[in-house]
């Protein structure tokens, strides 16, 4: 079994994080999607992020009618930071019947993969894919990637995906200003957002 990764704060989930994750699952031919809600992200300022348990109820809303997404909550389930490498060792642990890990991310954050904790023994533990979108500037991150392939003897998979242009930034900042979010993100999690009234 192979299974991909789809981390990241999902404050909200939106049709570009599903878009990608069915990309890279269809393509790379992957048994299943992770998404791992972070709990408290050691690159972000925390006190901004909403509450776990909505993002964690927008992730299952979103995700419930695929059969090949899951959303697990080992990251929300901490009272501390979240390193990825400490979640892909607990990963691990319980999915012993998977024998390869794909951690998928943005270009951006591959481009600060060295200051991950113990990036080297990640890199190691699991496999990266780099998505980018069509029109990305590929000079940086493809230098940095051979770098990180030769200090490590690894691989990191590249791959340009379909654009949606979406980001979660902007619907906070919509739904803050009474701007339609509609087609953004499935109407479900639309609907959650003004049930429990969040990012007003």
């Amino acid at each position: 079994m192979r299974c991909g990764i789809m981390g990241g704060t999902f404050d909200p989930i939106h049709f570009g994080h599903l878009f990608v994750a069915e990309e890279v699952r269809t393509r790379l031919n992957l048994d299943k999607i992770i998404f791992m809600p972070t709990g408290l992200p050691p690159h972000k300022n925390n006190s901004n992020i909403t509450q776990s348990i909505h993002r964690y109820a927008m992730a299952l809303i979103a995700t419930g009618s695929n059969p090949y997404f899951e959303v697990s909550t080992i990251e929300l389930d901490k009272k501390e930071i979240s390193y990825t490498i400490d979640t892909v060792k607990e990963l691990k642990k319980l999915r012993t019947g998977v024998k390869e890990f794909y951690f998928i991310t943005g270009a951006d954050a591959l481009l600060q993969l060295s200051t991950w904790k113990n990036i080297g023994q990640l890199i190691n533990e699991c496999k990266f894919i780099a998505a980018t979108r069509p029109g990305f500037e590929f000079k940086d991150m493809e230098k940095e990637i051979e770098r990180l392939e030769k200090e490590y003897n690894t691989k990191i998979y590249e791959m340009s995906t379909t654009s949606l242009q979406i980001s979660s930034t902007e619907i906070r900042d919509r739904v803050k200003k009474d701007c339609s979010i509609r087609y953004l993100l499935p109407e479900a999690v639309r609907n959650y957002i003004y049930k429990y009234g969040l990012y007003k």
